[in-house]
């Protein structure tokens, strides 16, 4: 069994009832694309979000109606909020108030350090944590020109570093760091290099990463690679897409390293020339019914008995194709043989069985 280095422990903060940093779980966050203004549709995509795995949502604050319609958001959700603030001070002094669980800020988008000793106070004497995000994207003029008109790793990095300097001359240290990119490599870098410099939770995230085939590659490969390293204690996957499918794919990165395990698993192997059924047709099937469950379960759908119980030795239970008849089997172990018609049939009673906590 591969082991990942061990997760880089963080100090932990509490975004409402989720605990970020330290041993707890790598949480999973997502964003609403609603008007935060429109709270039936806001509340509507949260309680969707949630159902989906969503354990942190962040809404967009840009106007005082946004800022206003929080309140009435938080009585309906059993949720953590966050509140995503740019530029005008008054509008986190407004959420705090309204009880908003965390605040995404850049103070260095709010240009009067009176403003945001203002709001660091305010977030403190309520226990808000605030999570600086810096984007690759959005570096100011003197430091991109101070790295050679680039954004770099070392150019996230400072820039987030200053940003946080200033939340720590308040005495403040709830803080949570964002440093991406579109960039993988760049994006991998930056949190390499944080990691390193601070012991304050980090949100991973590939930022605009695209619609979903590659956004969702891109998201993988940045996310997981930190994720194996491990660095990392809450993730967003951004993609140009429902937001549920981000809570999913989320989940799966997470589920994929072994970090966590939310639902079943479906081991299936390449379909070949050695392959007497339709694998593919019976593999989506299976899949389908896995959607049902929501415990972990390893399932295999295997071809043939090459590739059967012995490289799927480790699935709960398991079918492998023949020639007119399948092997049903568990943990590596034949337990029947059942014609090829009711392979499918078979493999569901004993998923049945299994998730009825029968052996």
């Amino acid at each position: 069994m591969t082991v990942f280095p061990e997760r880089k422990m963080k100090r932990v903060l509490h975004v409402g009832k989720v605990a970020v940093g330290g041993e707890y779980p790598i949480s999973v966050q997502s964003m609403t694309t609603t008007k935060t203004s429109n709270i039936a549709a806001t509340i509507a995509q949260i309680h969707q979000l949630q159902a989906a795995g969503c354990e942190i949502i962040r809404v967009a604050v840009p106007d005082m109606a946004a800022a206003q319609a929080v309140s009435a958001i938080k009585e309906a959700v059993d949720i953590p909020v966050v509140a995503d603030i740019h530029f005008d001070y008054l509008l986190a002094l407004e959420v705090i108030a309204r009880g908003v669980d965390a605040l995404r800020l850049n103070p260095g988008n709010i240009t009067d350090q009176e403003h945001v000793k203002t709001v660091v106070r305010a977030a403190k004497a309520k226990a808000i944590p605030i999570r600086i995000g810096v984007n690759a994207g959005s570096l100011d003029g003197a430091m991109l020109e101070k790295y050679g008109g680039h954004a770099t790793a070392e150019a996230l990095v400072e820039s987030a570093l200053r940003h946080v300097a200033i939340l720590e001359q308040l005495d403040f240290f709830d803080i949570k760091i964002s440093l991406k990119a579109n960039d993988v490599p760049l994006t991998i870098q930056s949190y390499r290099l944080m990691s390193e410099q601070v012991e304050y939770p980090l949100h991973l995230g590939v930022t605009e990463a695209g619609t979903p085939r590659v956004g969702i590659i891109k998201s993988s490969v940045g996310i997981g690679t930190l994720l194996a390293e491990g660095i990392g204690d809450t993730i967003r996957v951004s993609l140009t897409a429902d937001p549920i499918e981000e809570v999913r794919v989320a989940r799966d990165i997470l589920q994929s390293l072994g970090l966590r395990r939310f639902t079943p698993t479906l081991v299936s192997c390449p379909t070949c020339g050695r392959c007497n059924i339709d694998l593919i047709s019976l593999a989506n099937k299976v899949e389908a019914r896995l959607n049902l469950l929501s415990r972990p379960l390893t399932v295999a759908v295997m071809g043939c008995v090459v590739n059967g119980p012995g490289e799927a030795r480790e699935a709960d239970i398991g079918i492998a194709g023949g020639k007119g008849e399948g092997l049903l089997f568990r943990k590596g172990q034949i337990i029947a043989k059942v014609p090829e018609e009711r392979l499918a049939e078979a493999l569901f009673e004993e998923i049945d069985r299994l998730d009825k906590g029968d052996n």
